[in-house]
Protein backbone atom coordinates (compact mmCIF):
# COMPACT_ATOMS: atom_id res chain seq x y z
CA UNK A 1 0.00 0.00 0.00
CA UNK A 2 1.24 3.52 -0.80
CA UNK A 3 0.71 7.36 -1.58
CA UNK A 4 1.63 9.46 -4.31
CA UNK A 5 1.24 12.96 -4.03
CA UNK A 6 1.47 15.09 -7.37
CA UNK A 7 4.35 17.54 -8.28
CA UNK A 8 4.32 20.68 -6.23
CA UNK A 9 4.98 24.07 -7.75
CA UNK A 10 5.73 28.18 -7.37
CA UNK A 11 2.47 30.05 -7.44
CA UNK A 12 2.11 34.20 -6.82
CA UNK A 13 0.65 35.14 -3.55
CA UNK A 14 -3.18 35.29 -4.54
CA UNK A 15 -2.21 32.19 -7.07
CA UNK A 16 -4.11 28.32 -6.29
CA UNK A 17 -3.00 25.28 -7.30
CA UNK A 18 -3.94 21.67 -6.26
CA UNK A 19 -2.39 18.79 -4.92
CA UNK A 20 -3.57 14.95 -5.66
CA UNK A 21 -2.78 12.42 -3.30
CA UNK A 22 -3.56 8.64 -5.00
CA UNK A 23 -3.50 5.53 -2.96
CA UNK A 24 -2.74 2.18 -3.98
CA UNK A 25 -3.37 -0.51 -2.65
CA UNK A 26 -6.61 0.56 -0.64
CA UNK A 27 -9.56 2.73 -1.50
CA UNK A 28 -9.07 6.33 -0.06
CA UNK A 29 -12.58 6.06 1.63
CA UNK A 30 -11.34 3.14 4.06
CA UNK A 31 -8.78 5.68 5.69
CA UNK A 32 -8.75 8.72 7.23
CA UNK A 33 -6.33 10.93 4.65
CA UNK A 34 -4.55 14.10 6.01
CA UNK A 35 -2.28 16.80 4.47
CA UNK A 36 0.85 18.36 6.03
CA UNK A 37 3.41 20.59 5.55
CA UNK A 38 7.08 21.53 7.18
CA UNK A 39 8.07 24.62 6.20
CA UNK A 40 12.08 25.34 6.70
CA UNK A 41 12.85 25.34 10.50
CA UNK A 42 9.45 24.63 11.98
CA UNK A 43 8.15 21.62 12.49
CA UNK A 44 5.70 19.82 10.69
CA UNK A 45 2.02 20.51 10.78
CA UNK A 46 -1.33 19.09 10.05
CA UNK A 47 -3.37 21.21 7.67
CA UNK A 48 -6.49 19.11 6.39
CA UNK A 49 -7.71 15.85 7.21
CA UNK A 50 -11.24 13.92 5.60
CA UNK A 51 -12.32 11.72 7.52
CA UNK A 52 -12.94 7.77 6.65
CA UNK A 53 -15.98 6.60 5.56
CA UNK A 54 -18.21 10.07 5.48
CA UNK A 55 -16.57 13.31 4.15
CA UNK A 56 -16.28 14.95 7.45
CA UNK A 57 -13.05 17.64 7.16
CA UNK A 58 -11.03 19.63 9.32
CA UNK A 59 -8.69 22.32 9.23
CA UNK A 60 -6.06 24.72 10.79
CA UNK A 61 -7.32 28.15 11.12
CA UNK A 62 -4.53 29.55 9.21
CA UNK A 63 -6.06 28.11 5.86
CA UNK A 64 -9.77 27.74 6.99
CA UNK A 65 -11.96 29.36 3.84
CA UNK A 66 -8.67 29.01 1.50
CA UNK A 67 -8.06 25.18 1.19
CA UNK A 68 -10.35 22.48 0.44
CA UNK A 69 -9.46 18.58 1.23
CA UNK A 70 -11.76 16.00 -1.27
CA UNK A 71 -11.78 12.90 -2.05
CA UNK A 72 -12.55 10.95 -5.44
CA UNK A 73 -12.90 7.37 -4.75
CA UNK A 74 -13.52 6.44 -8.18
CA UNK A 75 -9.83 7.93 -8.74
CA UNK A 76 -8.57 6.57 -5.16
CA UNK A 77 -7.73 9.99 -5.06
CA UNK A 78 -7.81 12.87 -2.06
CA UNK A 79 -7.29 16.46 -3.43
CA UNK A 80 -5.97 19.42 -1.69
CA UNK A 81 -7.46 22.84 -3.42
CA UNK A 82 -5.83 25.52 -2.07
CA UNK A 83 -6.21 28.98 -3.42
CA UNK A 84 -5.62 32.60 -2.24
CA UNK A 85 -2.02 30.90 -1.31
CA UNK A 86 0.17 33.21 1.28
CA UNK A 87 3.66 33.22 1.12
CA UNK A 88 3.34 31.58 4.92
CA UNK A 89 2.31 28.53 2.71
CA UNK A 90 5.49 27.93 1.57
CA UNK A 91 6.93 24.21 2.28
CA UNK A 92 7.12 20.44 1.79
CA UNK A 93 3.42 19.01 1.74
CA UNK A 94 3.09 15.60 2.20
CA UNK A 95 -0.32 12.94 2.37
CA UNK A 96 -0.48 10.00 4.82
CA UNK A 97 -3.30 7.45 5.56
CA UNK A 98 -4.61 6.95 9.08
CA UNK A 99 -6.66 3.90 9.46
CA UNK A 100 -8.71 5.08 11.98
CA UNK A 101 -9.65 8.31 12.25
CA UNK A 102 -8.38 12.14 11.50
CA UNK A 103 -5.89 13.85 14.54
CA UNK A 104 -3.46 15.83 14.96
CA UNK A 105 -0.92 14.15 15.87
CA UNK A 106 0.94 13.15 12.79
CA UNK A 107 2.78 9.97 14.55
CA UNK A 108 -0.71 8.18 14.38
CA UNK A 109 -0.93 8.28 10.63
CA UNK A 110 0.42 4.69 9.10
CA UNK A 111 1.36 5.59 5.54
CA UNK A 112 3.17 8.14 4.27
CA UNK A 113 3.61 9.36 0.80
CA UNK A 114 6.53 11.21 -0.23
CA UNK A 115 6.77 15.03 -0.31
CA UNK A 116 6.04 17.90 -2.66
CA UNK A 117 7.56 21.39 -2.68
CA UNK A 118 5.39 24.26 -2.78
CA UNK A 119 6.35 27.84 -3.22
CA UNK A 120 4.33 31.01 -3.34
CA UNK A 121 6.47 33.70 -3.93
CA UNK A 122 6.46 36.58 -6.29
Amino acid sequence: VQLQASRGGLVQPGGSLRLSCVTSGFSPDEYAIGWFRQAPGKERETVSCIRRNDRTTYYIDSVKGRFTISRDNAKNTVYLQMNNLKPEDTALYLCAANHRYCTAFDEEFDIWGQGTLVTVSS
